[in-house]
């Protein structure tokens, strides 16, 4: 795994040990972000929320292309290990990259601070579409996305969120889906 992008192109990044977590690959990234920049426009000066961070590649990466911060939430220690080496060795201040060791399920980022622009959702996929967007609702109800925001759900390919919306009635736009093997990425806006 690298950065592929921005100050800190090429740079090579830790994943985490075990079989706890599904890093993503560069290939997935590149596709990923370049939708992203699609959908969001430029990255520079955005709060980024990375939920379920794993080694934190994907904030690192928005932040390597200018994003203002990036919250990374991570419960598992291997991951955590991961994610802390990656952005020491990398040198981001606190400031930047602030990392919460907590479950962003039980305790979603709800008080205070800024609204977040851009979130990843990668959920180890144990959790439901129902309880990811428990914690997207919590999120906008909450008062933490921006009015622009784009969220980022990596899901199973069994998993229709267009579908899921429409039979909840949630008012959402799919901006992008990217399909790899059996993995989605579905890139949408709330209305």
């Amino acid at each position: 795994m690298r950065v592929i992008a921005g100050l800190y192109k090429g740079r090579p990044l830790a994943a985490p040990k075990g079989s706890s977590t599904r890093p993503t690959t560069d290939r997935v990234k590149e596709s990923l972000m370049s939708s992203l920049i699609s959908a969001y426009g430029p990255i520079e000066g955005a709060r980024v929320l990375d939920a379920f961070a794993g080694s934190g590649a994907l904030g690192i990466e928005c932040l390597s292309r200018g994003a203002a911060s990036a919250h990374f939430f991570e419960r598992d220690k291997n991951a955590l290990a991961a994610l802390r080496s990656n952005v020491d060795m990398l040198g981001l201040p606190a400031d930047r990259a602030r990392i919460f060791r907590a479950d962003v399920m039980k305790n979603p980022p709800l008080a205070g601070g800024s609204a977040y622009d851009i979130v990843f959702l990668d959920p180890p996929y144990a959790f439901t579409v129902d309880e990811v967007y428990g914690l997207m609702a919590a999120l906008r109800e909450g008062g933490r996305l921006s009015a622009d925001a784009v969220v980022s759900y990596e899901h199973d390919a069994s998993c229709d969120l267009a579908a899921f919306f429409a039979e909840r009635g949630v008012q959402a736009d799919i901006l992008a889906s990217k399909r790899f093997s059996k993995t989605v990425i579905d890139l949408f806006r709330f209305l």
